[in-house]
Protein backbone atom coordinates (compact mmCIF):
# COMPACT_ATOMS: atom_id res chain seq x y z
CA UNK A 1 0.00 0.00 0.00
CA UNK A 2 1.35 3.50 -0.56
CA UNK A 3 1.93 5.65 1.95
CA UNK A 4 0.58 9.14 2.60
CA UNK A 5 3.08 11.98 2.19
CA UNK A 6 0.98 15.15 1.53
CA UNK A 7 -1.89 16.64 3.68
CA UNK A 8 -4.56 17.71 1.13
CA UNK A 9 -6.53 19.67 3.56
CA UNK A 10 -3.10 21.69 4.98
CA UNK A 11 -2.26 22.32 1.23
CA UNK A 12 -5.80 23.78 0.46
CA UNK A 13 -5.84 25.97 3.78
CA UNK A 14 -2.66 27.78 2.84
CA UNK A 15 -3.18 28.10 -0.85
CA UNK A 16 -6.52 29.52 -0.72
CA UNK A 17 -4.89 32.19 2.31
CA UNK A 18 -2.34 33.19 -0.29
CA UNK A 19 -3.94 33.75 -2.74
CA UNK A 20 -6.32 35.66 -0.54
CA UNK A 21 -2.98 37.45 0.90
CA UNK A 22 -1.97 38.07 -2.82
CA UNK A 23 -5.38 39.67 -3.88
CA UNK A 24 -5.01 41.96 -0.83
CA UNK A 25 -1.49 43.23 -1.65
CA UNK A 26 -2.67 44.56 -4.74
CA UNK A 27 -6.06 46.22 -3.92
CA UNK A 28 -8.47 45.69 -6.28
CA UNK A 29 -8.11 42.61 -8.39
CA UNK A 30 -5.52 39.54 -9.04
CA UNK A 31 -4.89 37.96 -12.44
CA UNK A 32 -3.99 34.94 -11.17
CA UNK A 33 -2.55 32.71 -14.55
CA UNK A 34 -3.58 28.98 -13.86
CA UNK A 35 -0.62 26.53 -15.32
CA UNK A 36 -0.99 22.81 -15.44
CA UNK A 37 -4.63 20.91 -15.13
CA UNK A 38 -7.20 22.34 -12.74
CA UNK A 39 -9.16 19.61 -12.98
CA UNK A 40 -7.75 15.68 -12.19
CA UNK A 41 -3.90 16.62 -11.82
CA UNK A 42 -2.76 12.94 -11.47
CA UNK A 43 0.49 14.08 -12.18
CA UNK A 44 0.50 16.00 -8.71
CA UNK A 45 -1.33 12.95 -7.41
CA UNK A 46 1.06 10.34 -8.45
CA UNK A 47 4.25 12.02 -7.16
CA UNK A 48 2.96 13.61 -3.89
CA UNK A 49 0.61 10.43 -2.86
CA UNK A 50 -2.12 12.36 -0.31
CA UNK A 51 -2.71 14.94 -3.09
CA UNK A 52 -5.99 14.50 -4.78
CA UNK A 53 -6.90 15.04 -8.63
CA UNK A 54 -9.76 18.04 -7.44
CA UNK A 55 -7.24 19.24 -4.91
CA UNK A 56 -7.24 22.93 -7.11
CA UNK A 57 -10.49 22.74 -7.93
CA UNK A 58 -11.65 22.45 -4.39
CA UNK A 59 -9.01 25.25 -3.38
CA UNK A 60 -10.89 27.66 -5.48
CA UNK A 61 -14.50 26.68 -4.60
CA UNK A 62 -12.59 27.83 -0.98
CA UNK A 63 -12.74 31.11 -2.89
CA UNK A 64 -15.93 30.96 -5.45
CA UNK A 65 -17.13 33.66 -4.28
CA UNK A 66 -14.93 36.30 -5.39
CA UNK A 67 -13.68 34.54 -8.18
CA UNK A 68 -14.55 34.14 -12.30
CA UNK A 69 -12.75 32.49 -14.74
CA UNK A 70 -11.58 33.66 -18.32
CA UNK A 71 -10.65 30.44 -20.89
CA UNK A 72 -8.35 31.66 -23.05
CA UNK A 73 -7.58 30.00 -26.73
CA UNK A 74 -5.09 30.25 -29.18
CA UNK A 75 -7.12 31.27 -32.59
CA UNK A 76 -4.09 29.05 -34.69
CA UNK A 77 -4.90 26.44 -32.64
CA UNK A 78 -8.60 26.59 -33.73
CA UNK A 79 -7.70 26.58 -37.23
CA UNK A 80 -5.38 23.53 -36.94
CA UNK A 81 -7.27 21.71 -35.04
CA UNK A 82 -4.95 21.28 -31.80
CA UNK A 83 -5.79 18.46 -29.82
CA UNK A 84 -5.40 17.46 -25.81
CA UNK A 85 -3.46 14.22 -25.90
CA UNK A 86 -4.86 12.79 -22.93
CA UNK A 87 -8.57 12.95 -24.24
CA UNK A 88 -8.02 13.79 -27.46
CA UNK A 89 -10.59 16.17 -28.04
CA UNK A 90 -9.50 19.78 -30.04
CA UNK A 91 -9.16 22.77 -28.04
CA UNK A 92 -12.18 24.46 -28.90
CA UNK A 93 -14.54 21.36 -27.67
CA UNK A 94 -12.40 21.02 -24.45
CA UNK A 95 -13.25 25.13 -24.44
CA UNK A 96 -16.50 23.62 -24.18
CA UNK A 97 -16.02 21.11 -21.56
CA UNK A 98 -14.61 23.10 -18.91
CA UNK A 99 -16.97 25.65 -19.09
CA UNK A 100 -19.52 23.16 -18.03
CA UNK A 101 -17.36 21.69 -15.43
CA UNK A 102 -16.75 24.63 -14.26
CA UNK A 103 -20.27 25.72 -13.85
CA UNK A 104 -21.42 21.93 -12.46
CA UNK A 105 -19.25 22.72 -9.42
CA UNK A 106 -20.26 26.59 -8.97
CA UNK A 107 -17.52 28.41 -10.48
CA UNK A 108 -18.60 31.28 -12.75
CA UNK A 109 -16.79 31.37 -15.76
CA UNK A 110 -17.32 35.13 -17.13
CA UNK A 111 -15.81 35.09 -20.73
CA UNK A 112 -13.42 32.99 -23.61
CA UNK A 113 -10.81 35.19 -24.97
CA UNK A 114 -9.73 34.28 -28.50
CA UNK A 115 -5.75 35.17 -28.75
CA UNK A 116 -3.70 35.86 -32.09
CA UNK A 117 -6.64 36.78 -33.82
CA UNK A 118 -5.83 37.22 -37.36
CA UNK A 119 -9.21 36.87 -39.06
CA UNK A 120 -9.26 33.05 -38.82
CA UNK A 121 -12.45 31.39 -40.20
CA UNK A 122 -12.39 28.74 -37.66
CA UNK A 123 -11.75 30.97 -34.86
CA UNK A 124 -14.98 33.40 -36.02
CA UNK A 125 -16.89 30.08 -36.46
CA UNK A 126 -16.47 29.45 -32.79
CA UNK A 127 -16.92 32.89 -31.79
CA UNK A 128 -20.26 32.92 -32.89
CA UNK A 129 -20.96 29.37 -31.97
CA UNK A 130 -19.85 30.69 -28.26
CA UNK A 131 -22.07 33.79 -28.61
CA UNK A 132 -25.26 31.87 -29.50
CA UNK A 133 -24.52 30.23 -26.47
CA UNK A 134 -24.93 32.99 -24.54
CA UNK A 135 -21.24 32.99 -23.34
CA UNK A 136 -19.12 36.40 -23.90
CA UNK A 137 -16.33 36.42 -26.31
CA UNK A 138 -13.09 38.55 -26.67
CA UNK A 139 -10.25 39.12 -29.51
CA UNK A 140 -7.06 39.71 -28.61
CA UNK A 141 -4.12 39.96 -31.14
CA UNK A 142 -0.90 38.96 -32.47
CA UNK A 143 1.63 41.72 -31.77
CA UNK A 144 4.92 42.41 -34.06
CA UNK A 145 7.96 41.63 -31.99
CA UNK A 146 6.23 40.51 -28.85
CA UNK A 147 7.55 40.21 -25.82
CA UNK A 148 10.64 42.11 -26.83
CA UNK A 149 9.36 45.48 -27.85
CA UNK A 150 8.33 46.80 -24.92
CA UNK A 151 7.38 50.55 -25.96
CA UNK A 152 5.17 49.09 -28.87
CA UNK A 153 3.50 46.13 -26.70
CA UNK A 154 2.34 49.05 -24.24
CA UNK A 155 0.83 50.96 -25.94
CA UNK A 156 -2.57 52.04 -27.81
CA UNK A 157 -1.56 49.90 -30.74
CA UNK A 158 -0.10 46.22 -28.39
CA UNK A 159 -2.05 45.89 -25.57
CA UNK A 160 -4.40 48.83 -26.34
CA UNK A 161 -5.56 47.00 -29.58
CA UNK A 162 -7.20 44.45 -27.84
CA UNK A 163 -10.56 44.05 -26.18
CA UNK A 164 -10.71 45.12 -22.97
CA UNK A 165 -12.09 41.77 -20.93
CA UNK A 166 -15.17 43.02 -18.78
CA UNK A 167 -14.80 41.29 -15.49
CA UNK A 168 -16.75 41.59 -12.64
CA UNK A 169 -14.72 39.90 -9.08
CA UNK A 170 -11.46 40.78 -7.92
CA UNK A 171 -9.74 37.49 -8.40
CA UNK A 172 -9.87 36.48 -12.05
CA UNK A 173 -8.43 32.75 -12.60
CA UNK A 174 -7.01 32.90 -16.38
CA UNK A 175 -6.64 29.05 -17.87
CA UNK A 176 -6.69 27.26 -21.28
CA UNK A 177 -7.25 24.00 -22.74
CA UNK A 178 -3.32 23.30 -23.13
CA UNK A 179 -0.22 25.09 -23.48
CA UNK A 180 0.50 28.37 -25.85
CA UNK A 181 -2.97 29.45 -25.73
CA UNK A 182 -1.48 33.16 -24.66
CA UNK A 183 -2.92 32.94 -20.50
CA UNK A 184 0.23 35.75 -19.46
CA UNK A 185 -0.32 37.97 -22.59
CA UNK A 186 -3.88 38.02 -21.94
CA UNK A 187 -2.91 38.69 -17.83
CA UNK A 188 -0.83 41.49 -18.86
CA UNK A 189 -3.02 42.78 -21.64
CA UNK A 190 -5.67 43.47 -18.93
CA UNK A 191 -3.41 45.09 -16.61
CA UNK A 192 -2.85 47.58 -19.54
CA UNK A 193 -6.34 48.35 -19.75
CA UNK A 194 -7.09 48.31 -15.85
CA UNK A 195 -4.37 50.75 -14.84
CA UNK A 196 -5.66 52.79 -17.81
CA UNK A 197 -8.74 52.96 -15.81
CA UNK A 198 -7.52 53.73 -12.65
CA UNK A 199 -8.18 50.06 -10.95
CA UNK A 200 -5.49 48.53 -9.24
CA UNK A 201 -4.66 45.04 -10.48
CA UNK A 202 -1.80 42.77 -9.93
CA UNK A 203 -0.75 39.51 -11.58
CA UNK A 204 0.06 36.28 -10.16
CA UNK A 205 1.11 32.46 -11.45
CA UNK A 206 -0.11 28.93 -10.15
CA UNK A 207 1.92 26.59 -10.89
CA UNK A 208 2.52 23.65 -8.77
CA UNK A 209 5.95 22.37 -10.00
CA UNK A 210 8.68 22.77 -9.83
CA UNK A 211 7.97 22.84 -5.95
CA UNK A 212 9.98 25.63 -5.50
CA UNK A 213 11.26 25.28 -1.87
CA UNK A 214 12.38 22.00 -2.52
CA UNK A 215 16.22 21.02 -3.59
CA UNK A 216 16.95 21.61 -7.34
CA UNK A 217 17.58 17.62 -7.54
CA UNK A 218 14.81 16.52 -5.58
CA UNK A 219 12.65 13.43 -7.07
CA UNK A 220 9.50 15.31 -7.10
CA UNK A 221 11.00 18.27 -9.12
CA UNK A 222 13.07 15.28 -11.21
CA UNK A 223 9.83 13.84 -12.44
CA UNK A 224 8.68 17.31 -13.41
CA UNK A 225 11.46 17.36 -15.77
CA UNK A 226 10.50 14.06 -16.68
CA UNK A 227 6.74 15.11 -17.64
CA UNK A 228 7.80 18.15 -19.26
CA UNK A 229 10.74 16.30 -21.02
CA UNK A 230 9.59 17.05 -24.73
CA UNK A 231 9.00 20.48 -24.26
CA UNK A 232 12.99 20.67 -23.06
CA UNK A 233 12.21 22.48 -19.40
CA UNK A 234 14.88 22.58 -17.40
CA UNK A 235 14.54 23.01 -13.39
CA UNK A 236 17.15 25.80 -12.48
CA UNK A 237 18.11 27.56 -9.46
CA UNK A 238 16.07 30.92 -9.67
CA UNK A 239 19.41 33.42 -9.93
CA UNK A 240 17.23 36.51 -9.73
CA UNK A 241 15.87 34.96 -6.32
CA UNK A 242 18.96 34.19 -4.94
CA UNK A 243 20.49 37.87 -5.52
CA UNK A 244 17.66 39.51 -4.40
CA UNK A 245 17.02 37.40 -0.96
CA UNK A 246 20.38 35.15 -0.57
CA UNK A 247 17.60 32.16 -0.80
CA UNK A 248 18.02 29.21 -2.91
CA UNK A 249 14.53 28.81 -4.66
CA UNK A 250 13.79 26.28 -7.55
CA UNK A 251 11.84 27.42 -10.83
CA UNK A 252 12.37 26.44 -14.52
CA UNK A 253 14.22 27.56 -17.46
CA UNK A 254 11.23 29.62 -19.31
CA UNK A 255 10.29 31.56 -16.59
CA UNK A 256 13.74 32.66 -15.59
CA UNK A 257 14.40 33.28 -19.31
CA UNK A 258 11.48 35.23 -19.62
CA UNK A 259 11.78 37.31 -16.43
CA UNK A 260 13.21 40.65 -17.37
CA UNK A 261 11.01 41.12 -19.91
CA UNK A 262 7.98 40.48 -18.25
CA UNK A 263 9.41 42.66 -15.11
CA UNK A 264 10.36 45.13 -17.40
CA UNK A 265 6.19 44.94 -18.98
CA UNK A 266 5.22 45.57 -15.62
CA UNK A 267 7.21 48.40 -14.42
CA UNK A 268 5.96 49.92 -17.79
CA UNK A 269 2.25 49.23 -17.12
CA UNK A 270 2.87 49.58 -13.03
CA UNK A 271 5.35 52.26 -13.04
CA UNK A 272 6.96 49.74 -10.47
CA UNK A 273 7.46 46.04 -10.64
CA UNK A 274 5.47 44.37 -7.24
CA UNK A 275 8.53 41.30 -7.96
CA UNK A 276 12.29 40.76 -7.95
CA UNK A 277 12.05 37.13 -9.14
CA UNK A 278 10.01 34.80 -10.85
CA UNK A 279 9.55 32.46 -8.02
CA UNK A 280 7.83 35.69 -6.04
CA UNK A 281 5.49 35.89 -9.27
CA UNK A 282 4.45 32.08 -8.08
CA UNK A 283 1.47 30.91 -5.59
CA UNK A 284 2.85 27.89 -5.01
CA UNK A 285 2.50 25.70 -0.83
CA UNK A 286 2.79 22.36 -2.30
CA UNK A 287 5.81 21.95 -0.37
CA UNK A 288 4.52 22.97 2.99
CA UNK A 289 1.81 20.32 3.15
CA UNK A 290 4.26 17.54 2.50
CA UNK A 291 4.21 15.09 5.77
CA UNK A 292 6.67 12.37 4.57
CA UNK A 293 9.53 13.48 2.61
CA UNK A 294 10.63 9.53 2.02
CA UNK A 295 7.02 8.63 0.91
CA UNK A 296 7.07 11.14 -2.02
CA UNK A 297 10.67 10.69 -3.05
CA UNK A 298 9.56 7.16 -3.64
CA UNK A 299 6.08 7.89 -5.42
CA UNK A 300 8.18 10.72 -7.16
CA UNK A 301 10.53 8.29 -8.56
CA UNK A 302 8.38 5.44 -9.93
CA UNK A 303 6.51 8.33 -11.72
CA UNK A 304 10.06 8.84 -13.43
CA UNK A 305 10.04 5.20 -14.50
CA UNK A 306 6.38 5.24 -16.43
CA UNK A 307 7.66 8.35 -18.07
CA UNK A 308 9.81 6.53 -19.54
CA UNK A 309 8.31 3.98 -20.59
CA UNK A 310 5.25 6.37 -22.17
CA UNK A 311 8.27 8.23 -24.14
CA UNK A 312 10.00 4.74 -25.40
CA UNK A 313 6.21 4.08 -26.61
CA UNK A 314 6.01 7.46 -28.11
CA UNK A 315 8.94 6.50 -30.22
CA UNK A 316 7.50 3.56 -30.93
CA UNK A 317 4.40 4.59 -32.12
CA UNK A 318 6.50 7.72 -34.56
CA UNK A 319 5.41 10.45 -31.92
CA UNK A 320 8.50 11.32 -31.06
CA UNK A 321 12.37 10.78 -31.45
CA UNK A 322 14.46 9.16 -28.49
CA UNK A 323 15.31 12.76 -27.11
CA UNK A 324 12.70 13.01 -24.44
CA UNK A 325 13.51 9.12 -23.66
CA UNK A 326 17.36 9.74 -23.64
CA UNK A 327 16.41 12.95 -21.28
CA UNK A 328 14.37 10.93 -18.77
CA UNK A 329 17.20 7.66 -18.61
CA UNK A 330 19.76 10.70 -17.43
CA UNK A 331 17.15 11.44 -14.50
CA UNK A 332 16.60 7.95 -13.35
CA UNK A 333 19.85 7.35 -13.10
CA UNK A 334 20.32 11.03 -10.86
CA UNK A 335 17.53 10.06 -8.60
CA UNK A 336 19.21 6.25 -8.23
CA UNK A 337 16.32 3.93 -10.12
CA UNK A 338 16.19 1.50 -12.68
CA UNK A 339 13.99 -0.38 -14.87
CA UNK A 340 13.96 -3.44 -11.97
CA UNK A 341 12.18 -1.16 -9.29
CA UNK A 342 9.04 -1.52 -11.15
CA UNK A 343 7.48 -4.18 -9.48
CA UNK A 344 5.01 -5.29 -12.18
CA UNK A 345 7.25 -5.11 -15.05
CA UNK A 346 9.25 -8.27 -14.09
CA UNK A 347 6.18 -10.39 -13.64
CA UNK A 348 4.52 -9.56 -16.63
CA UNK A 349 7.62 -9.99 -18.83
CA UNK A 350 8.17 -13.76 -16.72
CA UNK A 351 4.14 -14.64 -17.77
CA UNK A 352 4.77 -13.79 -21.38
CA UNK A 353 7.57 -15.35 -21.82
CA UNK A 354 5.99 -18.33 -19.98
CA UNK A 355 3.30 -18.08 -22.42
CA UNK A 356 4.55 -17.10 -25.75
CA UNK A 357 1.82 -14.26 -25.67
CA UNK A 358 1.26 -11.13 -24.06
CA UNK A 359 0.68 -10.80 -20.53
CA UNK A 360 -0.31 -8.15 -18.18
CA UNK A 361 0.98 -8.26 -14.24
CA UNK A 362 -0.43 -5.67 -11.47
CA UNK A 363 0.08 -5.07 -7.91
CA UNK A 364 -2.80 -5.07 -5.67
CA UNK A 365 -2.82 -2.36 -2.56
CA UNK A 366 -1.66 -5.28 -0.37
CA UNK A 367 1.23 -5.98 -2.59
CA UNK A 368 0.50 -9.16 -4.06
CA UNK A 369 1.03 -8.94 -7.80
CA UNK A 370 -1.60 -10.85 -10.15
CA UNK A 371 -0.95 -11.79 -13.59
CA UNK A 372 -3.21 -11.98 -17.15
CA UNK A 373 -2.39 -14.43 -19.90
CA UNK A 374 -3.60 -14.45 -23.25
CA UNK A 375 -6.16 -17.28 -23.89
CA UNK A 376 -8.94 -18.17 -26.88
CA UNK A 377 -11.37 -16.09 -24.74
CA UNK A 378 -9.80 -13.32 -23.55
CA UNK A 379 -6.78 -10.84 -23.88
CA UNK A 380 -4.33 -10.28 -21.27
CA UNK A 381 -5.56 -7.41 -19.65
CA UNK A 382 -9.39 -9.04 -19.57
CA UNK A 383 -8.08 -12.01 -17.75
CA UNK A 384 -5.79 -9.36 -15.70
CA UNK A 385 -8.89 -7.73 -14.72
CA UNK A 386 -11.26 -10.57 -14.25
CA UNK A 387 -8.33 -12.16 -12.05
CA UNK A 388 -7.53 -9.53 -9.49
CA UNK A 389 -11.30 -8.68 -8.77
CA UNK A 390 -11.45 -12.70 -7.72
CA UNK A 391 -8.52 -11.76 -5.62
CA UNK A 392 -9.72 -8.69 -4.37
CA UNK A 393 -13.73 -10.35 -3.74
CA UNK A 394 -11.78 -13.53 -2.25
CA UNK A 395 -13.30 -15.93 -5.04
CA UNK A 396 -11.17 -19.19 -5.65
CA UNK A 397 -9.71 -18.88 -9.28
CA UNK A 398 -11.73 -21.69 -10.25
CA UNK A 399 -15.12 -20.19 -10.01
CA UNK A 400 -15.56 -18.66 -13.55
CA UNK A 401 -17.26 -15.09 -13.22
CA UNK A 402 -18.87 -14.80 -16.75
CA UNK A 403 -20.12 -17.64 -17.94
CA UNK A 404 -18.90 -18.67 -21.60
CA UNK A 405 -22.96 -18.58 -23.00
CA UNK A 406 -22.23 -14.96 -22.27
CA UNK A 407 -18.46 -14.78 -24.06
CA UNK A 408 -19.49 -16.61 -27.40
CA UNK A 409 -22.37 -14.69 -28.31
CA UNK A 410 -20.38 -11.46 -27.67
CA UNK A 411 -17.10 -13.10 -29.95
CA UNK A 412 -20.40 -13.90 -32.59
CA UNK A 413 -21.33 -10.76 -32.68
CA UNK A 414 -17.72 -9.37 -33.23
CA UNK A 415 -16.13 -11.55 -35.66
CA UNK A 416 -19.52 -12.44 -37.41
CA UNK A 417 -21.24 -9.47 -37.70
CA UNK A 418 -18.76 -6.40 -36.58
CA UNK A 419 -16.35 -7.89 -38.60
CA UNK A 420 -13.55 -8.17 -36.49
CA UNK A 421 -10.83 -10.41 -36.75
CA UNK A 422 -9.67 -11.49 -32.47
CA UNK A 423 -12.91 -12.64 -30.93
CA UNK A 424 -10.98 -12.06 -27.69
CA UNK A 425 -12.80 -9.42 -24.96
CA UNK A 426 -11.49 -6.62 -24.77
CA UNK A 427 -11.23 -4.56 -20.95
CA UNK A 428 -15.01 -2.92 -21.44
CA UNK A 429 -16.43 -5.86 -23.14
CA UNK A 430 -15.29 -8.05 -20.14
CA UNK A 431 -16.47 -5.21 -17.76
CA UNK A 432 -20.03 -5.52 -19.46
CA UNK A 433 -20.62 -9.28 -19.49
CA UNK A 434 -19.59 -9.18 -15.66
CA UNK A 435 -22.66 -6.50 -14.94
CA UNK A 436 -24.87 -8.46 -16.90
CA UNK A 437 -23.86 -11.33 -14.78
CA UNK A 438 -24.42 -9.39 -11.79
CA UNK A 439 -27.84 -9.03 -12.17
CA UNK A 440 -28.36 -12.72 -11.05
CA UNK A 441 -25.04 -13.78 -9.91
CA UNK A 442 -23.96 -12.97 -6.37
CA UNK A 443 -20.33 -14.15 -6.84
CA UNK A 444 -20.32 -11.88 -9.94
CA UNK A 445 -21.89 -9.19 -7.90
CA UNK A 446 -19.43 -9.31 -5.34
CA UNK A 447 -16.59 -9.43 -7.96
CA UNK A 448 -17.90 -6.06 -8.99
CA UNK A 449 -18.06 -4.00 -5.97
CA UNK A 450 -14.28 -4.29 -5.71
CA UNK A 451 -13.30 -2.50 -9.08
CA UNK A 452 -12.78 0.30 -7.37
CA UNK A 453 -10.20 -1.18 -5.18
CA UNK A 454 -7.61 -0.96 -8.20
CA UNK A 455 -7.56 3.02 -7.90
CA UNK A 456 -4.13 3.52 -7.70
CA UNK A 457 -2.20 0.30 -8.56
CA UNK A 458 0.37 -0.21 -10.65
CA UNK A 459 0.70 -2.69 -13.82
CA UNK A 460 2.67 -3.31 -16.70
CA UNK A 461 1.94 -5.04 -20.28
CA UNK A 462 4.50 -7.08 -22.55
CA UNK A 463 3.14 -5.09 -25.88
CA UNK A 464 1.42 -1.86 -26.21
CA UNK A 465 -2.17 -1.79 -25.46
CA UNK A 466 -4.91 -0.72 -27.45
CA UNK A 467 -6.74 2.15 -27.02
CA UNK A 468 -9.93 0.45 -25.73
CA UNK A 469 -7.31 -1.34 -22.86
CA UNK A 470 -5.77 1.46 -21.93
CA UNK A 471 -8.19 3.54 -21.11
CA UNK A 472 -10.44 1.70 -19.53
CA UNK A 473 -7.02 1.45 -17.08
CA UNK A 474 -6.76 4.99 -16.66
CA UNK A 475 -10.87 5.28 -15.93
CA UNK A 476 -9.93 2.63 -13.22
CA UNK A 477 -7.32 5.02 -11.78
CA UNK A 478 -4.64 2.40 -12.89
CA UNK A 479 -1.10 3.38 -13.64
CA UNK A 480 -0.39 1.46 -16.40
CA UNK A 481 2.84 0.67 -18.72
CA UNK A 482 3.83 -1.23 -21.45
CA UNK A 483 6.82 -2.62 -23.49
CA UNK A 484 7.52 -0.24 -26.25
CA UNK A 485 6.35 -3.23 -28.71
CA UNK A 486 3.53 -4.32 -30.46
CA UNK A 487 2.25 -7.62 -30.30
CA UNK A 488 2.24 -8.17 -34.26
CA UNK A 489 4.44 -6.92 -36.92
CA UNK A 490 1.36 -5.34 -38.46
CA UNK A 491 1.92 -1.32 -39.50
CA UNK A 492 -1.43 -0.15 -38.86
CA UNK A 493 -2.37 -1.16 -35.02
CA UNK A 494 -5.60 0.17 -33.43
Amino acid sequence: MQKIGFDNSEYIRRQSQEIRDRIDSFGDKLYLEFGGKLFDDFHAARVLPGFQPDAKVKMLLELKDDAEIIIVINADAIEKNKRRGDLGITYDLETLRLIDAFRQIGLFVGSVVITCYAGQHSAEAFEKRLNSLGIKTYRHYSIPDYPANIPFIVSDEGFGKNDYIETQRKLVIVTAPGPGSGKMATCLSQLYHENKRGIKAGYAKFETFPVWNLPLKHPVNAAYEAATADLNDVNMIDPFHLEAYGKMAVNYNRDIEIFPVLNAILETIMGKSPYKSPTDMGVNMAGFAISDDNAVCDAAKQEIIRRYYAAMTNVTQGMSDMSAATKIEFLMKQVGVTLDDRKVVAAALSKAEQTGLPAVALELPNGKIITGKTSSLLGASSALLLNCLKELAGIPDDIDLISSTIIEPVQRLKTEIMGNHNPRLHTDEVLEALSICAVTSDVAKKALQEAHSLKGCEAHSSVILSRVDEEIFRKLGVNITFEPKYQTKKLYHN
